[in-house]
Formats: C-alpha cells, structure tokens, sequence
C-alpha cells in the first residue's frame, strides 16, 4: 500500500503541478497580454497627447508673436496705403502726370489713356484698369514701362503689346492695374 500511495501522492502532486502550468499560461496570455495590449495603447494615446500638445503650444507662441507685430504691419500697412496708394478722386489726375512725366524722360510720344474703374471692391483697396498707348523707338518704349513699373505708385503691369507702325517706329499698348484708397 506504500507503494500506491506514494503513486497517488505523485499523480496528485503532477496533476496539480500540470493544472498550476495551464492556470499560469491561461492568466499569460489572458491578463498580462491583454493588459500589456492595453498598457501599450495607453502610452501611445498619451503620446498622440503630449505631441499634440507642444504643437498647439508652438501654435500658440507664434499666434502670440504675430499679434505683438500687428500694430506694427498695421502702420506699415498705413503707410503703404498712405504713401503709394492716391484717393479714388484724384487717381485720374495724378495717374496721368504720372504718365505725362514718364514719356517725356523716356522720349516716347503718348497716344492716349483710358481708365476703368471697377464698381466691386474685393479688399481694402480698390483697382482701377489703365490702358496706355505709346510710340517710339524701342529704346524709348522700354524706358518708359520701365518708369511705370518703378514709379512710387503701386501700379501692376498687366500686360502689354508691341507692335510695327510706319517708318520703324513701334508702337505699345500697356495694360496695367493702379490701386486706390476708397
């Protein structure tokens, strides 16, 4: 009986050795796996977080930076407006000394200027369409678009078209955008 008993206190002792073993894998991959998995989908959450919060602190440094350089483009923008920009009322007039003034330093002959003054405005600043036709040698006409373009006034070449009259001299027809103050 020594014998059996012993075998039994084996196979008990094994049993219960075997049933440690598969409790202990079940709780593996059961619990830890699943709180590992849990675990590693917390830290990248909080990761996204973080990362997501240095960014809207960057965000709001810069948004902190141009509002202190507001009142200063604020006044430059005055500036410009002030400086290169005439009144709707004396666009015409001035825009047409301008033109006076660039053809005769450049040597060019002045055929005529149209305005088209734009009923909508889409901003601060209203644009007004100029066409200006010109002759004379080629020397001249390029003197003169370059004058326009480098004048004091903000005015925009469009476009502008170069073509044979009589006698070698050529004549230019400008398209150009002059911007105004309301």
């Amino acid at each position: 009986m020594r014998k059996s008993r012993r075998q039994f206190i084996i196979r008990a002792v094994e049993i219960t050795g075997a049933t440690l073993v598969v409790l202990d894998l079940l709780l593996y991959f059961g619990a830890y796996r699943y709180a590992q998995s849990m675990l590693f989908s917390e830290q990248q959450q909080f990761e996204s977080l973080r990362r997501g919060m240095f960014e809207a602190e960057d965000r709001i440094e810069r948004l902190k930076k141009s509002r202190e350089a507001l009142p200063v483009i604020d006044k430059k923008l005055a500036a410009l407006e002030h400086d290169h920009t005439p009144p709707r009322r004396q666009a015409g007039s001035q825009t047409a000394k301008l033109v006076r003034t660039v053809t005769e330093k450049s040597g060019a002959q002045l055929d005529n200027v149209a305005f088209k003054f734009e009923e909508k405005t889409s901003g601060p600043l209203e644009r007004a369409g100029v066409v200006i036709n010109v002759e004379g040698p080629f020397p001249a006409l390029l003197k003169f678009a370059h004058g326009l373009e480098t004048s004091g006034d903000l005015l925009v070449i469009r476009s502008f078209n170069m073509v044979e009259a009589d006698e070698g001299i050529l004549q230019l027809r400008l398209v150009a955008d002059l911007y105004l103050t309301p």
